[in-house]
């Protein structure tokens, strides 16, 4: 072989290696005809899509929920140690009155936590169920996103327009994670999904 060629060759063959070397890159997931983004910016940091799904209600879908985190997490206690921000981000996939919606979420706290914890959450579950009861109806294909902000709080956006001031106690966060991913989840193959979990 020619010594150019040779060269070329070898040029060639090490930068394959190095094209196979870089991590793929992630793609998007689509979720009930959902797009969820391989990765968001929340408060400058890029997090991840953890895990997808559907809640499903009987036989009908409710809604898809997907789990941003800046590092993977696989169970419940890792999702709710994880730092920096976090964001849950639900899109409508059915019409639902708001005002129910927020009831749900509200049992869902309560079926997931302590009774002694129950009560201090009590003030923020009553403010969340005024911002959910001030929207009426949510549509299909309507979203909103709950994230936590490390020096903030916990932040409810409906469409994507912020409601009202940060929830401040961490506690509020972890006990909203708790509706999908504690021990009595909204939905078991749901909370598998969100933790990245094959079905």
């Amino acid at each position: 072989m020619h010594p150019a060629h040779s060269v070329t060759h070898l040029l060639a063959s090490a930068l394959a290696l190095c094209l196979l070397a870089l991590p793929a890159r992630a793609q998007d997931t689509d979720v009930g005809g959902v797009r969820h983004p391989a990765s968001v910016s929340v408060q400058g940091t890029a997090l991840q899509l953890n895990g997808a799904g559907i809640r499903y209600k009987a036989v009908f879908k409710v809604y898809t929920a997907g789990l941003y985190l800046s590092q993977k997490a696989d169970t419940p206690e890792a999702v709710l140690a994880a730092a920096g921000p976090k964001r849950m981000h639900i899109t409508m996939l059915r019409e639902i009155d708001a005002n129910e919606l927020g009831k749900l979420f509200t049992r869902g706290v309560e079926d997931n936590t302590p009774k002694g914890e129950y009560a201090r959450l009590v003030p923020g579950l009553i403010r969340m169920g005024e911002v959910f009861s001030m929207h009426k109806k949510l549509m299909p294909g309507d979203t909103f996103t709950i994230d936590w902000l490390p020096g903030q709080g916990t932040v409810i956006a409906v469409k994507g327009q912020v409601q009202g001031q940060p929830f401040k106690e961490p506690e509020f966060f972890q006990a909203l994670m708790r509706i999908w991913l504690g021990k009595n989840p909204a939905d078991h193959l749901l909370k598998d999904a969100l933790l990245g979990k094959q079905a």
